[in-house]
């Protein structure tokens, strides 16, 4: 079955100078096959990049999406699986565009994740709630992710 592309106008068009946005991905829903949180921020850096805005992006894992962050053999471990992390190449793309990849601390804690289990680039915060509440504070927008 073809893809037939049909008119679409858009009534109401957005172009943003800057963009500050939190994700909070506490699990991973699904578009497809590609977590919905990644397809958000896939969508919106194309919109930054097409509107020459100024950003911030910051994707925040907890919960029960950590595991998204981790390096092969600490996903394999964790997920009882011998497939590898499937979303660090899309972690690892988006990281170049510019998103801000972060690990909550208690999520990392209560799993007995390391520095050393994370891949490449991710950093640690104290915990997603008191990070999400910070950026807040400071005008980003939270989207949250479930």
């Amino acid at each position: 079955m073809s893809h037939v592309e049909k008119p679409l106008h858009i009534d109401i068009p957005v172009k943003l100078a800057e963009v500050k946005e939190v994700y909070s991905i506490a699990s991973l829903s699904f578009e497809g096959d590609l977590p919905a949180s990644i397809f958000h921020m896939q969508l919106i850096e194309n919109d930054i990049a097409s509107w020459s805005a100024k950003s911030q992006v910051i994707a925040v894992f907890h919960t029960n999406a950590g595991h998204a962050t981790l390096k092969d053999e600490s996903y394999n471990s964790d997920r009882n699986v011998a497939t590898g992390n499937p979303y660090k190449d899309l972690l690892a793309n988006l990281m170049r565009r510019g998103v801000e990849v972060e690990l909550c601390g208690a999520t990392a804690h209560v799993h007995g994740w390391g520095n050393a289990d994370l891949l490449p680039g991710i950093k640690v915060n104290t915990d997603a709630m008191a990070r999400t509440t910070e950026l807040v504070q400071q005008g980003f927008v939270k989207i949250s992710e479930t």
